[in-house]
């Protein structure tokens, strides 16, 4: 890993670097429609997890591999998950109005609010969302369960990925490469946490 190959300016680190970003702002780019979040992450985290068995994690690939893989399901998942952050908003803005309960009611909704994007981002992570969601999320799920661990580092990459954002809104193109890769990076690291 610390060679330079032939015109190599940089090193493999600078260049995994540069492609988890160009990767980020073509999953920002192809998310725009919003219905298209769950496709693009996961298409994003399936270019990631090939850069771990020597395939090129470009944007071009991205694309090629995001044009082979869109389907109906990709859709459905893509209104699902926009309906429920919808809700999670209405939930929260009935939360602030002033309602009796609303504090408890604010925490028990960021709780499942929170469960539901550990497992939605997961499934996206799982190479099951290529083919087939019901599979990812069922997965997803059983791994949010045994992995605690592992579904905390997942809110905190989110957490990241929003703060950056919010600190500077260009990054907010950008932060879904290391979101994918964050994604990613926790279910290698559940895979090699069953196999131990």
């Amino acid at each position: 890993m610390g060679t330079h190959e032939p015109g190599e300016v940089f090193g493999p680190r600078m260049t995994l670097f540069a492609d988890v970003l160009s990767v980020g702002l073509a999953t920002a780019l192809v998310s725009l429609p919003l219905v298209t979040v769950p496709a693009a992450l996961s298409t994003a985290c399936a270019v990631l997890r090939g850069a771990g068995e020597g395939q090129p994690a470009t944007a071009g690939r991205y694309f090629a591999l995001l044009r082979r893989r869109l389907r109906a399901g990709d859709a459905a998942a893509g209104v699902v998950a926009l309906t429920g952050a919808l809700l999670f908003a209405a939930d929260l803005a009935l939360a602030r109005a002033g309602l009796p309960g609303a504090p408890a009611f604010a925490v028990v909704a960021a709780g499942i609010g929170a469960a539901a994007l550990v497992v939605g981002l997961g499934a996206c992570a799982r190479p099951e969302s290529l083919t087939d969601w019901t599979a990812a999320l069922r997965l997803a799920a059983r791994d949010a369960v045994r992995d605690v661990g592992g579904s905390a580092l997942v809110l905190l990459a989110v957490a990241t990925a929003v703060l950056c954002a919010w600190m500077l809104l260009p990054l907010a193109f950008l932060a879904p490469g290391p979101l994918a890769l964050a994604l990613t990076a926790v279910h290698v690291r559940r895979g090699v946490i069953s196999e131990n």
